[in-house]
């Protein structure tokens, strides 16, 4: 392979969208490498939508226990990453991919870099939680994406030396991709759903869905809203409602296929508010000014808890939270309009490719 080439190492739907516009300064210097965490024929709408062609490299890690599955792909990326011999090697969150990344990289002694380095939920009970820790005490650069992770890493003991804060590249995904207003009063007719006058709900995290009385519950609560729920199901959360007989559309919510990520936009950037466990839809919730009621026991995006976001537990609090938020809708969008993002200015990508320049230069 050319020498030079910067391996960017993903499995999942959300490292995908934040490491595109990593592609985009990079250029032909990029490698894709796929691990096939999520099946590459579930992302490809998503990777057009950010400009986004095939990978270099594709494995096939199986649907597995974690540990298996990360072992496999261990093994797949370091095959890959042994054939190419990169420069360096970027992985991106906190994912079983992100960590077999990691390791592989480690493991061939080539310089390390993790994208939204030094989250943190302090709950040691979430798989991705163990992930990010192990990763940044792996990794050689450590790209937070704002001050307050950083100072969870330095809270670690690890040097300033590693660390950078970039902002989160999910702004820059955004920025890039979400429709103009015109074009999303035509995304919005697909739908049938006025601005403003619907939620746009996801739901995957096992916490949430893995047990069939708490997933009953969430969908009791989203049915009974006084306004549409769209519901953009993930496969995991259709498999284990249909094993427990749970019926997703009813009452206020119908149901949808994930959605191709400029769609997704477009359609948070005019719902009432979101109702997720997602992480990355928290931080898209912040730019674009929406409110989002967090279904989830903890969660890793501190900066905009108490203000973007409201964190509940399944049960009667996701109701009455959405229609506190309801009773003066105007007002909140109004406020939220007026808070400055945490997650930075949509230049997250420059600061990180200069400092993955710097570490290739200074190796």
């Amino acid at each position: 392979m050319r020498p030079g080439a910067i391996a960017l190492v993903f499995g999942t739907r959300p490292e995908l969208v934040k490491l595109a516009p990593l592609q985009w300064e990079l250029g032909s210097a990029a490698e894709w490498i796929h691990t096939g965490q999520h099946p590459w024929e579930r992302l490809t709408d998503i990777a057009a939508d950010l400009d986004i062609g095939p990978p270099n490299r594709s494995c096939s890690i199986a649907a597995a226990p974690p540990g298996r599955q990360i072992g496999e792909a261990i093994s797949a990326v370091t095959e890959a990453l042994t054939d190419l011999a990169p420069a360096a090697v970027i992985v991106q969150g906190d994912t079983n991919s992100t960590l077999a990344g990691a390791l592989a990289g480690a493991a061939l002694d080539l310089p390390v870099v993790h994208v939204e380095a030094g989250l943190r939920a302090f709950d040691r009970d979430l798989p991705e939680e163990r992930n990010r820790v192990v990763v940044d005490h792996i990794a050689d650069v450590l790209c937070a994406p704002t001050d307050l992770a950083a100072a969870h890493l330095r809270a670690e003991g690890i040097p300033d030396d590693r660390i950078v804060v970039t902002g989160n590249t999910a702004m820059d995904a955004v920025a890039r991709v979400l429709p103009h207003p015109e074009q999303r009063i035509a995304i919005r007719a697909q739908f049938g759903l006025e601005a403003a006058g619907y939620v746009l709900a996801t739901l995957h995290r096992p916490e949430n869905v893995d047990d069939a009385r708490t997933l009953a519950t969430i969908v009791d609560e989203l049915s009974r809203l006084p306004i549409p729920v769209l519901l953009a199901v993930h496969p995991r959360t259709l498999d284990r409602a249909a094993h427990a007989g749970i019926d997703l559309e009813r009452g206020a919510i119908s149901v949808v296929a994930p959605l191709g990520y400029r769609t997704f936009l477009a359609l948070g950037a005019d719902a009432a508010l979101f109702v997720t466990d997602s992480g990355g839809v928290q931080e898209e919730a912040s730019v674009l000014g929406r409110p989002a009621v967090v279904v989830r026991r903890s969660t890793e995006r501190q900066e905009v808890l108490g203000t973007v976001t409201t964190r509940v537990e399944p049960g009667p609090a996701i109701g009455a939270t959405v229609r506190a938020q309801l009773v003066d809708l105007a007002a909140v969008h109004r406020e939220l309009a007026n808070l400055p993002c945490p997650y930075g200015d949509g230049r997250a990508r420059f600061r990180t490719i200069t400092a993955i320049e710097t570490l290739v230069v200074g190796r």
